[in-house]
């Protein structure tokens, strides 16, 4: 289905309401308060696993209507676009059937939990010539682009280091913490569930990664579950990464771990150049560190660049600099980009094809963990 563009509303369809279909409800009912959009979002249906959750969900975000049944909501005609929000094995079944079903695409990384399955969500929304968005919202903050912005007008040299983590505690205790992000077929481990972010991430600021070599982790091969019960576990809960990048001399190292103890939002890198370099923590969101060689030798650090107003789209936010946006502002930027690719006014800020990218690399990262060795990534796409 091609959206009305006469339209004034378009209409949402939410699959799931927690902590991400929160951030997802609070960006849709944003968006058209904050930015000039074509079309303001119309909060049409909600589903969740039962009807009561659905219904309590719905009220409580400002949707019309509730379901338990996602194929019902997909199959709704006043939804024109689908928010998937679950479990990451849920998302190939619902995205391809909101895809055939002619609506556009709004997915929580990573695409899928196999390959096999990113790869035929991709190829559905290029057949379908649908717009499709995947959830990196860490892509969409503004000091993210300028980091970029600096690397590809040379502000400090070549670039010759990149050093990534992705590191947080939430999985850090053994004890009472099974669940279903235990299953590689639910979830995909740390790599999948974290890892992708920064992966991502790396492609966005320095291209195509072509060659990796890694080792995942399973450090707790037993966990217990809230009741107590013994639960054994095959799953990565850190990942080391060495990888090199098309048209870049360096190997880059990215550390992953959703067990590391003290940790709550670790995705941070440090990107070295011919001439400075450049330090980024999402933990400071707001902030980016640069230093650039040649200072007087009593001058010489690394300067913070804080955001505000001159960092679009800070400024549609708030008029004043160092006020700061949040992890849900990032949600409501996404939401724009993916408004703005239904209109046809700029392309998705993450389609399904550029995610389809980042799973390729997880895949061959996964082989070269088993296979102990170096492995091209083109030998999985």
């Amino acid at each position: 289905m091609v959206f009305n563009q006469n339209s004034k509303t378009i209409g949402i369809g939410l699959i799931g309401s927690g902590f991400m279909g929160k951030a997802h409800a609070l960006a849709f009912r944003s968006v058209g308060g904050v930015f000039p959009v074509f079309a303001q979002p119309r909060l049409e249906i909600l589903a969740d696993r039962t009807a009561e959750m659905a219904d309590i969900a719905a009220i409580a975000l400002g949707f019309a209507r509730s379901t338990a049944d996602w194929q019902a909501l997909v199959s709704d005609p006043a939804v024109d676009v689908v928010s998937i929000t679950t479990p990451n094995s849920q998302h190939a079944p619902m995205a391809l059937a909101a895809l055939a079903a002619g609506k556009h695409v709004y997915c929580e990384k990573p695409l899928s939990t196999s390959l096999q399955d990113a790869k035929a969500m991709r190829d559905a929304a290029q057949r379908a010539g649908l717009v499709t968005v995947v959830g990196f919202n860490y892509l969409r903050n503004p000091m993210i682009h300028t980091i970029r912005d600096i690397i590809e007008h040379g502000e400090i040299g070549d670039i010759i280091g990149f050093t990534g983590h992705y590191v947080a505690g939430f999985m850090g205790q053994r004890e009472g913490s099974y669940s279903w992000r235990m299953h590689p077929d639910e979830a995909g481990g740390a790599l999948a569930d974290i890892g992708s972010h920064l992966i991502s991430m790396s492609r966005f600021l320095l291209g195509d990664i072509t060659e990796v070599i890694a080792s995942l982790d399973t450090i707790y091969p037993t966990r217990t579950s809230a009741d107590g019960q013994e639960h054994t576990v095959d799953i990565d809960d850190q990942v080391a990464i060495l990888a090199r990048y098309r048209n870049r001399p360096f190997t880059a190292t990215l550390d992953i771990s959703w067990i590391a103890t003290g940790r709550e939002m670790g995705l941070s890198f440090e990107i070295t150049g011919t001439k400075g370099a450049v330090k980024f923590t999402q933990e400071r969101l707001n902030e980016v560190q640069i230093f650039k060689a040649n200072q007087p030798s009593n001058r010489s650090g690394f300067t913070t660049l804080t955001a505000g107003p001159a960092y679009s789209p800070y400024g549609a936010f708030c008029p004043g600099p160092g006020h700061q946006l949040g992890f849900n502002d990032l949600k409501t930027i996404e939401v724009k980009g993916l408004i703005d690719a239904i209109e046809g006014t700029a392309p998705s800020p993450t389609s399904f094809a550029e995610a389809f990218e980042t799973a390729v690399v997880m895949e061959a990262v996964k082989h070269s963990s088993v296979e102990r060795r170096w492995v091209q990534v083109s030998d999985f796409s």
